[in-house]
């Protein structure tokens, strides 16, 4: 089984667990601007990380189990890369997620490669 990833700001996954529903689509976007939730493969999150995110401190790294997710979950293509991102369809169901860590960049702004 192929596991998805989130980046999320720290806040929004605490107040989200306050809330029982995680509705933030990527940085500074909701579900409701963008229509779905950013979702990556553990091959991708460097790519995305390093170009959103790169050089900010205060982010959690979401591990998810897409067999419980209650959204649907779309692999599209992206504008400006050969990649095909997956895509959540609806709130990120927290019983989905099995695992969250710090995401912390390294020195020069950029994150490590996630391993499955």
């Amino acid at each position: 089984m192929k596991y998805l990833y989130h980046i999320a700001i720290k806040e929004d996954w605490q107040r989200a667990k306050s809330n029982n529903t995680y509705t933030n689509s990527t940085l500074g976007k909701s579900l409701d601007n963008v229509g779905y939730i950013h979702l990556s493969y553990a091959h991708q999150v460097k790519l995305v990380a390093d170009f959103i995110y790169k050089g900010m401190s205060g982010l959690v790294l979401l591990k998810i189990d897409p067999s419980k997710l209650t959204s649907r979950v779309v692999v599209e293509d992206v504008e400006g890369t050969d990649e095909k991102f997956p895509h959540l369809y609806g709130p990120l169901n927290l019983d989905a997620v099995i695992d969250i860590s710090e995401f912390i960049p390294s020195g020069n702004g950029t994150f490590d490669i996630v391993s499955e």
